[in-house]
């Protein structure tokens, strides 16, 4: 059984180097050089000894927009489907019937479908066809303004 009298160190004591003694006067970092210096033998990951390295030898490739606005699509068609009569649709609806990713920035509903129910619809854009359908049925097409 383990006690506070019997416990046994769980970590090895750090050898203190260049304190006297058998070491000498290099400390184990061998003859001059850049790393026998103090301080200064620190190098980054990448540093090849002045040679080119590989990060830089190695072609770009692609290219990553910061700006980007990630923007997801619903057609109407799904809209019909998914949705009741008369309902309310915003981006926590769509999240919930997994139309729609939960990170997207923004959403756009398109048309090309004949909708068949009344639904009210906040998005971040229409298509022009989607808007003038859900106006035919007699929904409302809403464009949310977020900041």
């Amino acid at each position: 059984m383990l006690t506070l009298s019997n416990l046994e160190k769980t970590h090895k004591k750090r050898k203190r180097i260049g304190r006297g003694g058998s070491r000498g006067g290099t400390s184990g970092r061998g003859h001059k050089g850049q790393k026998a210096r103090s301080g200064s033998n620190k190098m980054r990951a990448a540093f090849e000894g002045g040679q080119m390295p590989l990060t830089r030898r190695l072609p770009q490739r692609g290219f990553v927009n910061r700006s980007r606005v990630e923007t997801d699509i619903v057609s109407l068609e799904m809209l019909n489907e998914k949705f009741e009569d008369g309902a309310t649709i915003t981006k926590v609806a769509l999240v919930e019937q997994g139309l729609i990713k939960k990170n997207v920035d923004r959403i756009k509903v398109l048309g090309g479908f004949e909708l068949k129910k009344k639904l009210i619809i906040h998005a971040d854009a229409f298509s022009l066809s989607a808007k003038t359908a859900v106006e035919k049925v007699g929904g409302e097409a809403h464009i949310s303004v977020e900041g």
